[in-house]
């Protein structure tokens, strides 16, 4: 197991460096950043000064070689609109994010897991063909429709949960989390569960499909034949043989929204890492941008060697090498 941890961080840095360059490529031919440092009626004096304080007056391999040198040391530039370190800002919205999405993410599970295996072992009848039919819906619907649906019956009409913001926070670890007060919470719930339909819909039919195939192999008969009732066998037995591709689609969703909550978060103007990248684009804040790319870059292929490890952990028949 060493060896492939190993091996696979060895991976990972290649990744994250052709990212790297991919990355400084796309800024680099993405407009002149200069003209968002400097006032509107600046001499062309003090347009070069700007250009050697940046260094772009130099070549772009010395140019992407400060880059890598200042990214290694935690150095991304400062914010062209928040005069700020960029990393600073990033780290600032990142707890914001990571609470909505796992909040979604355990909506998801705790709703899509016990419906899967309901569906699959039960694939004729009228109930599971119902909820097959309510996932159907929730891969299709638009989640910025949902989002406004949800912000007009439970804002607007009923007013039960509140329609924006991120509510009351309360301190632990020296970072700020709204899901540790009560109006926190009020205000999670429509957000979260908006991210969440997808994500639970596509849970629910990975794990229909797994239990439909796993309650046909004879250990699942063997196992009742010993007198097992039929919930452990369900769940003891034929779960976490199926768990494998939910496992994976659970890991990529996870890094999917953390990065692509941008829909969600601006909806609900909830102060995290999508509403930050959308403002950042509008703005050209190009060292935002760099941060939060390479931040995805690290977040995704951090989780998939974590799915890979937990396959261990489920199936002891699953080696690494």
């Amino acid at each position: 197991m060493l060896g492939y941890i190993i091996k696979r961080l060895i991976q990972m840095t290649i990744v994250l460096w052709a990212v790297s360059v991919i990355v400084f490529l796309m800024m680099s031919f993405t407009g002149d950043p200069v003209f968002m440092v400097v006032p509107i009626d600046a001499t062309d004096a003090e347009i070069a000064q700007a250009r050697r304080i940046l260094g772009l007056d130099r070549s772009l391999p010395e140019q992407y070689l400060i880059f890598v040198k200042n990214m290694l040391q935690g150095d991304f530039g400062r914010s062209y609109v928040f005069r700020e370190p960029a990393l600073d800002l990033i780290l600032e919205r990142l707890p914001a994010t990571l609470e909505l999405v796992l909040v979604a993410m355990a909506m998801s599970a705790l709703v899509a897991i016990p419906l899967g295996v309901y569906a699959g072992a039960n694939p004729k009848t009228f109930s599971s063909r119902s909820i097959m039919s309510g996932s159907l819906l929730g891969i299709s619907l638009p989640s910025f429709w949902v989002g406004m649906m949800l912000i007009f019956l439970f804002a607007v009409k009923w007013r039960i949960f509140p329609s924006s913001g991120r509510g009351e926070t309360e301190a632990f670890l020296g970072v700020q989390w709204s899901i540790l007060t009560a109006d926190g919470w009020s205000h999670v719930i429509l957000p979260a569960l908006t991210l969440s339909l997808a994500t639970m819909a596509m849970l629910l039919r990975i794990t229909r499909a797994g239990m439909m195939e796993v309650t046909r192999q004879d250990y699942m008969k063997f196992a009742r034949a010993k007198g097992v009732s039929r919930r452990g066998v369900l769940y003891g037995h034929g779960l976490r043989n199926a768990l494998i591709p939910v496992v994976t689609i659970f890991g990529l969703q996870l890094g999917d929204l953390i990065a692509f909550a941008t829909i969600t978060e601006t909806i609900f103007a909830w102060p995290g890492l999508g509403k930050l990248l959308i403002d950042s684009i509008y703005r050209a804040d190009r060292p935002v941008i760099v941060v939060y790319l390479m931040l995805v870059a690290l977040i995704f292929v951090v989780i998939n060697l974590v799915v890979d490890i937990v396959y261990t952990l489920i199936d002891p028949r699953i080696t690494v090498k």
